[in-house]
This record gives structure tokens, C-alpha cells and sequence, in this order.
């Protein structure tokens, strides 16, 4: 994920010059290994470090915004607020699994048993309105953060014990006793506001004042709902820290919103906005034709990478009382038919999900090994047991589109558990209908799901396929005012303590959390556990397989499709280096450039 990317490693002798034996101090830190770049790396190897600076970058959104402030559970925030705005202590590297750089902290002070952090801020660091970035800005915002910001945060900072100013340049954070070793680098991604802008605000007001931030761009103008543009500073601190060079580019990054994806698109195409990345595969083969295109006017780019997939799927709320029985929720899978929407919706661009970390060595395959056993066994009693037993895989089917043996299998599935069929509908033991609602804002998941649905109402299942509009969609997300839904888990090469809001006891009963399906198990909390306090790669690697295994077999979601290629469409006066591996979907858009601005 794009914030809780990146994790942290003990940086050797050769990197640290440390004050003292048993304190490193450093100018990055990574999850394992060593870092690529040492102290006087000039600049990433993936960036042009002589790209021209100029030009305009003309994106889309779909929806609206009616705040810039997108760490509040209220609303819906800009887009581009975060990232073009706010500088945070760490800057990620994009061609490491899991390293970060010092960008307002200049120098990183731990122990070897990672129990405590110290930043020193660069001297030259500053907010948009000249004044300096200051230890009391880092621990303000990081308090404001976790008392007032989305419930996800206090998940994500919940093993920090306190923050500290010790003077004007020096933060520390003490750490819980424990051995989380990803939290140096989740508190270095931490984005700095200037508490004294908020001195006479109110925090958790989400509004339309432009904020103040330390960060490359700034907003120059905007149309609430409509557009914002965001315009690069000349007097921005950082521009020549090797953390930036190359990066930036663009002297203004405008965002305009459309209501529909069909108007976007020939907006696109009629050169209302210059970059899109596309994840419909329909639109991907048929769609990107015509003039503009033949001349060139518009580039297709596909670019491979090495992203974990995650998990889309469509999504059971597990809060709701039908959804409670796994035996419904197995059998409700066999009606989707990958094969044949792939075939015929997809233009075979995809393969089926089958991992909450697909595409990545962290997926569960085969039967689990003696050190996942070793995790497993403790928690027999609170887990499926074909966890021990067996491999999990999606249902295949025979690509017609209508998959009777699958049906078949479900309705054995279902009669088997007590579930009855009376004038042609599905009832549950006690005699309760078994139908429910299947929640969407896109118009593109219909092609999907209608033909799912009624593969699902020849088991007797009534299935009522709802279109809202986004404001209403995020409303009913944020209080699981939902029996089904299309959502998904970006995941990173180096799982941590996101897991705990996407999987917790506890983020299950707390509204505006990311565990959409409700997941409520004492054995996947007690092997989140586990995976944040992994110590090596190969720890991480076998608890994450572990915790793989309890939500295959948990049967939380029906699992989707993933590509490992992000598709990309611009137009030919933009241009990049080579992408790294870890290119997030967005395709690192500080790292393009304007040719025209040369």
C-alpha cells in the first residue's frame, strides 16, 4: 500500500556511524539487508535526475470532493491533497522491497531492539508560509492522527506509547513493549502538518480552506466538486535533496472530476486531460481506438510489476446474521463463473485471485509447511479444518457461463447444512429466505454481477443488484450498511500493522475501519500478531502464509481477478524512465515529465 508500503531493517556499521554501541544512527532504514543507497547516494537510480521542469499534468477522478482533508472519516477529501502537499521524515525507494530515505528528517537515531525512534529535522525544512518545520509540528500531527483522524490510524499507530518534542529539531517515539519492527518506518511516513496553522481551527472539520503543508506543490484554485489544481512551488525547501531530484516535474497537476466513466473517457480522448490509468479490461481492448490514437496524439503503455495483488472480491458482511454460516458463503462462491467472464468480459486479461497476498512469495500454496503448523496448531480450535488438510482454490469452472456442476456442488453444500428449497427459493434451516443485496456505485461491475446473480437464482437465491451514487456508496461502507459489495486489500511486499484494520476483533465492530467483511476470529487476530512482530523476511514470509490460510478457508469473500501490469494511456508529450519495480497503479506520476517543458 501506498503509505504502509514500506518496513524497516537495522542498518549494518558500514551505513550507520554509530554514536554509540548500542544506538544506530542512520540516514535510511529498511526491512532486511542493507540499503541500496548509502549516505551520499545524488539521487534513485529510477528517476531522471535532468527531466525538465514545466508543463501541465491533466488528470481525472470519478465523483466529487467536498474537503482536503483526506485523514478524516467524514466526507470525501480531494485527491492528490497528501501527496503533492505534505512532506513526511521518510521518503520510500521504489526499487527496494522495503527501504526509506530521510526527507524532513536528516538523521534517524534507534536502539537494536527497535524500542524507541529519534528524528532530527533538516535545519532547512519549512512549511509553505516560510515558517520552519519544527518537533512540536511532528508530534502534533501525529497526536491529531490518532485521536481525530480515520479509525484506521489508531490501528496503524497502536503500539506507539508516546511522542515526544525533546527540542526544537529532535522527536522521539517510544514504542510498546513488543518486538514490532515495522513501526521506525510507519511513524516516518507520517505526513507533517504545521500545528501553528491549526492553532485557532478545528482539526476534524472537513473543509474547503486550502491547508498549508511543506510539501512540493500547493493549491492554487479550485471548483468545489469540479477541479482543483495544484501548482509546484519555487521556493520549496527540498527540491534538491537526493530524495527529489528528478521528481516533481510538472509546474501544475490539475484534477478534474466526472460523474461518469464513459464521459471521462471521451473526455480523455478529446484531449481534456493528458493520463489515465485503466482498469477495465473491456475499455483496455476496445475502447482505446481513433484518430487520436492512430496518429499518436495518445500513447497505450502496459508495465509490468512486482506488486502483491491483494485481494478484490465481492466481499460477505459477515455482521449481517444470513452471512454468519461459511457454509453459505462457500456455496454462494460456486455461482461465479471467472472463466467465463474472463472470457468474454475480460478478453482473457486476468487470472483468479486465490491469495490475500497474490502475486507475491507471501501467498499460501499447497498444504502448509512444519513452521506454519507450528503457528496453526495452537489455534485449531478457532480455525476451518481444512486449514490442516487441504489447499485452497477458487472453484474452476467449465466457462459456459452457467457452471452446473458448480450449482450442483452448492446445492449439495447447502442441503447437506440443513438449508431447504420451497416454491423455487432457498431457505435457511429455521426457515428464513435467503436473499440479499448486492451493493455497487460503478456501472462496469453490472456485466459481473448480473450474470452472477442469476447463476445464484437458480439455487433458489434472490440476489438485488443496487446502483447508488459514490457519496452514498462511501456512506454505506463506512457504517457496513451493506449485505455484499466489490471492494478490495492493496497489500505490500512486507505486511505489518494495517493488518490489524483490515482483519481485528476490534476494527470489525469500529464503523469507517477496512475490515469490510467483518472478520471476527481469535486465530486471525492472534496471526496478524504474529506477522507484525515477525523478525526476519522468513518469519514474515511463513505468519503471512499462516494468515493467508485462516481467510481462504474463512471464505470472507468470493475472490476476483488480478493482472500483474498496470495499464497506462497519456498523451505522446509525456514521458518516463523505466518504472521500478514497485511502481504503485498510479504509476508514480512524481517521476514523469513534460517533453514539451525541455
Amino acid at each position: 500500500m501506498r503509505s504502509f508500503l514500506t518496513l524497516l531493517f537495522l542498518v549494518p556499521a558500514m551505513f550507520a556511524g554509530a554514536a554509540r554501541a548500542d544506538v544506530i544512527t542512520a540516514h535510511a532504514i529498511a526491512m532486511h539487508g542493507t540499503p541500496k543507497y548509502g549516505p551520499g547516494f545524488q539521487h534513485f537510480d529510477y528517476v531522471n535526475p535532468n527531466a525538465p521542469k514545466g508543463g501541465t499534468l491533466r488528470l481525472h477522478e470519478l465523483g466529487g470532493f467536498d474537503n482536503f482533508m483526506p485523514w478524516l472519516p467524514k466526507g470525501t477529501a480531494a485527491s492528490g491533497v497528501e501527496g503533492y502537499l505534505y512532506d513526511s521524515l521518510l521518503a520510500p525507494s521504489l526499487d527496494e522491497p522495503f527501504s526509506e530515505y530521510g526527507l524532513l528528517a536528516e538523521k534517524i537515531e534507534y536502539p537494536e531492539d527497535r524500542s524507541w525512534v529519534i528524528f532530527t529535522l533538516r535545519a532547512q525544512a519549512r512549511f509553505a508560509d516560510g515558517e520552519p518545520v519544527r518537533a512540536e509540528d511532528v508530534a502534533w500531527t501525529f497526536r491529531q492522527l490518532r485521536e481525530e483522524g480515520a479509525p484506521f490510524y489508531a490501528y496503524y499507530y497502536g503500539d506507539v506509547e508516546k511522542v515526544e518534542a525533546l527540542s526544537e529539531r529532535r522527536v522521539k517515539f517510544t514504542f510498546k513493549p513488543g518486538d514490532n519492527r515495522e513501526l521506525l518506518m510507519i511513524v516516518g511516513q507520517l505526513p507533517v502538518m504545521p500545528k501553528h496553522y491549526w492553532d485557532d481551527k478545528t482539526f476534524a472539520d472537513a473543509t474547503l480552506v486550502p491547508p498549508i503543508g511543506s510539501g512540493p506543490y500547493r493549491i492554487k484554485s479550485f471548483k468545489p466538486g469540479k477541479r482543483v489544481v495544484y501548482e509546484r512551488r519555487d521556493d520549496y525547501w527540498a527540491r534538491d535533496l537526493p530524495v527529489m531530484r528528478g521528481r516533481f516535474n510538472f509546474d501544475r497537476v490539475i484534477y478534474e472530476y466526472y460523474l461518469d466513466e464513459t464521459v471521462a473517457l471521451e473526455a480523455f480522448k478529446r484531449g481534456d486531460y493528458g493520463w489515465r490509468t485503466e482498469t477495465n479490461s473491456k475499455l483496455w481492448a476496445t475502447a482505446y481506438t481513433g484518430d487520436a490514437f492512430d496518429s499518436g496524439r495518445l500513447v497505450t503503455e502496459e508495465v509490468s510489476h512486482s506488486n502483491p495483488a491483494g485481494m478484490q472480491g465481492f466481499i460477505f458482511n459477515t455482521r449481517r446474521p444470513l452471512f454468519q454460516d461459511p457454509v453459505l458463503r462457500e456455496a454462494i462462491g460456486y455461482a461465479f463463473d471467472f472463466e467465463w467472464s474472463n472470457k468474454n468480459l475480460f478478453y482473457g486479461q486476468y487470472q483468479r485471485t486465490r491469495s490475500y497476498f497474490q502475486n507475491s512469495d507471501l501467498a499460501a500454496t499447497g498444504l502448509p509447511d512444519e513452521q506454519e503448523l507450528a503457528l496453526l496448531e495452537p489455534l485449531r480450535d478457532d480455525l476451518p479444518p481444512r486449514v490442516f488438510t487441504e489447499a485452497y482454490q477458487p472453484p474452476v469452472s467449465d466457462g459456459s457461463g452457467r457452471p452446473r456442476e458448480n450449482l450442483r456442488h452448492a446445492q449439495q453444500l447447502l442441503m447437506k447444512a440443513g438449508y431447504k428449497v420451497r416454491d423455487g427459493k432457498l431457505h435457511t434451516a429455521d426457515g428464513k429466505p435467503v436473499k440479499f443485496e448486492f451493493l455497487l456505485f460503478r456501472p462496469a461491475f453490472e456485466r459481473v454481477v448480473l450474470p452472477f446473480a442469476r447463476n445464484l437464482k437458480t439455487l433458489g437465491i434472490d440476489v438485488d443488484v443496487v446502483r447508488v451514487d459514490q457519496s452514498q456508496y462511501v456512506q454505506r461502507l463506512r457504517q457496513y450498511n451493506f449485505d455484499m459489495l466489490i471492494q478490495g486489500w492493496g497489500q505490500s511486499t512486507s505486511p505489518g500493522n494495517e493488518q490489524r484494520g483490515f482483519w481485528s476483533s476490534e476494527a470489525a465492530e469500529r464503523e469507517s475501519s477496512r475490515n469490510f467483511a467483518g472478520v471476527s476470529n481469535p486465530a486471525v487476530d492472534a496471526l496478524v500478531d504474529k506477522v507484525i512482530r515477525a523478525k526476519t523476511r522468513e518469519e514474515l514470509v511463513t505468519r503471512t502464509r499462516a494468515l493467508d490460510r485462516a481467510l481462504q478457508w474463512g471464505f470472507y469473500v468470493v475472490p476476483n481477478w488480478y493482472a500483474p501490469k498496470h495499464r497506462f494511456a497519456y498523451r505522446s508529450g509525456l514521458a518516463h524512465a523505466p518504472l521500478p519495480p514497485y511502481v504503485p497503479i498510479l504509476g508514480a506520476l512524481d517521476l514523469w515529465w513534460d517533453k514539451s517543458a525541455d
